[in-house]
């Protein structure tokens, strides 16, 4: 039918007569000739409108394929960067587009497929990741500990004693061992063993009486320490420093005593170690802190890490400094203003980088460990190609967002958030973080392990936001961007970065 009335329209524009109409008498011979001409018009019309279709049908090919290549160029820039082309209409804006196009499925559901460490046999049904100990008949650990271990299976290193008696403690020394994971008293570790807890010290204890004469305690039994622990506690004494000594060095006390209770009693505790070593901090110094005495500190050189604020500490860095330390001890045993004043932590709170310090002990090591393992395995896989197409950020006219992912420590998941070029700024960061894991009314991790006077409120607040795989030394200590144009180039160099968070 398109035919015919084509043919029709054509042929009354040009001022011929239509087939319904009666011809003259006169045109009976013009008849017969256009009635042989009218199969080959028939033919050509056909023939050109076969021609004219295929043209179109062309020209719409020629155009479908403009529109899916200029589609494409759009989602795909020179530099591979994604960008939101025809595909993120005007209903879907560009957070919609990057969680959509930036969603991966990875080969391993951790939920499923636990993580296997070769050990005692246990479960942690808490840990943000399935989490294994023991041996599966049919399944390869990812981990063990010992040395060596077949292809695939990570080797690891446990201990909380220091590097000074067993040197294969040291990190380097590990790993030049073949350890791939190192699990020691270190922050610089992978992941950190201290003696600190919030479930094992009851650090908020209430300060008792100091009833005791003598000014301090000390419980020493290992009299061959390799530091200077020793002659630290004779310089005391010789600077008319008393002190009850219930360990098996210098003993002039029954030792037989509950430790934390006796120390209750003292204005200070000598809190000596048998090593000067980073972050080897023990149960001397956090039984200590539980007494509500001032710890006199010999060992770690950083001791003022793990101070529960400024000026609760005495440490004696070297022998020279028996005499300082000794000094301090009696102005502040002779002033109890200033003594109350070093332990006002007890009263007021400590400070919010102890809280952090001992709120990663609130997820057990063997469970940061399984997490450490998941990590380190997607890490891996998203180095394929596969997840090298994600775009990880969205061009719109004049706007970038970048997409980012951020999780709080302790936790395996991420999250997902989003930043604008035009804001890329740590306290813009910062803000979106916090926005996020409120609207998911998140509660932190370490929420049911501190003393409920340490709490706080339903408020989140950040004190460290740090990209994943740093140790807890860098995260806590050293790591900073120290501007805005640090953490700017950081996003753009890593595609969908990932961010973890502690709160505190």
């Amino acid at each position: 039918m398109g035919l015919v009335s084509n043919l029709r329209g054509s042929r009354t524009q040009e001022g011929l007569p239509l087939s319904d109409e009666l011809p003259s008498s006169s045109s009976v011979p013009n008849k017969r000739k256009w009635s042989n001409l009218v199969p080959l018009v028939v033919a050509l019309v056909v023939i050109a409108e076969i021609s004219f279709l295929g043209r179109l049908d062309i020209a719409k090919n020629a155009a479908f394929s403009d529109s899916w290549s200029d589609m494409f160029y759009k989602s795909h820039s020179s530099d591979g960067v994604a960008v939101a082309g025809d595909r993120n209409s005007a209903t879907e804006g560009c957070e919609e587009w990057l969680e959509r196009e930036d969603t991966v499925v990875y080969s391993r559901d951790f939920r499923k497929d636990p993580i296997w460490v070769s050990g005692n046999e246990q479960e942690w049904k808490t840990c943000d990741v399935s989490c294994m100990f023991g041996l599966h008949p049919s399944k390869k650990p990812d981990a063990a500990f010992s040395l060596p271990q077949e292809s695939g299976v990570a080797s690891v290193l446990r201990s909380m004693e220091s590097a000074t008696y067993y040197p294969d403690n040291n990190i380097a020394q590990a790993r030049r061992r073949g350890y791939d994971i190192v699990m020691t008293t270190s922050l610089s570790s992978d992941v950190p063993v201290g003696y600190f807890s919030w479930a094992e010290y009851d650090i908020m204890a209430p300060v008792m009486p100091k009833t005791e004469k003598a000014l301090a305690a000390a419980f020493i039994s290992n009299c061959d320490a390799r530091n200077f622990r020793l002659g630290a506690l004779v310089g005391l004494e010789k600077a008319n420093i008393e002190i009850d000594s219930y360990g098996g060095c210098h003993r002039n006390r029954n030792g037989e005593v509950d430790k934390v209770e006796a120390l209750k009693r003292y204005k200070f505790s000598l809190a000596f170690e048998n090593s000067n070593e980073e972050d080897y901090v023990t149960e001397k110094f956090f039984q200590s802190l539980v007494a509500g005495t001032i710890p006199v500190v010999v060992g770690a050189p950083n001791i003022e890490d793990f101070a529960p604020s400024p000026g609760s500490v005495l440490h004696i860095k070297e022998l020279a400094d028996v005499q300082s330390v000794a000094k301090r001890m009696k102005y502040l045993a002779e002033n109890p203003d200033a003594y109350n004043r070093s332990l006002r932590w007890k009263y007021e709170g400590p400070s919010d980088s102890f809280k952090a310090l001992l709120d990663m002990a609130a997820v057990h090591s063997s469970c940061r460990l399984c997490i450490h393992l998941a990590t380190v395995i997607r890490e891996k896989e998203e180095k394929s190609l596969d997840f090298k197409k994600r775009p990880c950020k969205c061009i719109r006219g004049s706007e970038t967002v970048y997409h980012l992912y951020v999780r709080e420590r302790g936790r395996f998941e991420t999250h997902s958030i989003f930043l604008r070029l035009d804001n890329l700024t740590q306290k813009a960061l910062e803000a979106v973080v916090v926005m996020k894991f409120k609207s998911q009314k998140h509660v932190p991790i370490w929420k049911q392990e501190r003393p409920e006077s340490i709490r706080g409120g339903d408020e989140l607040k950040v004190y460290r936001i740090y990209p994943v795989g740093l140790t807890q030394r860098q995260a806590l200590y050293s790591f900073k961007f120290e501007r805005d144009a640090d953490l700017k180039s950081h996003i753009q160099t890593n595609p969908c970065a990932k961010f973890e968070v502690i709160f505190v």
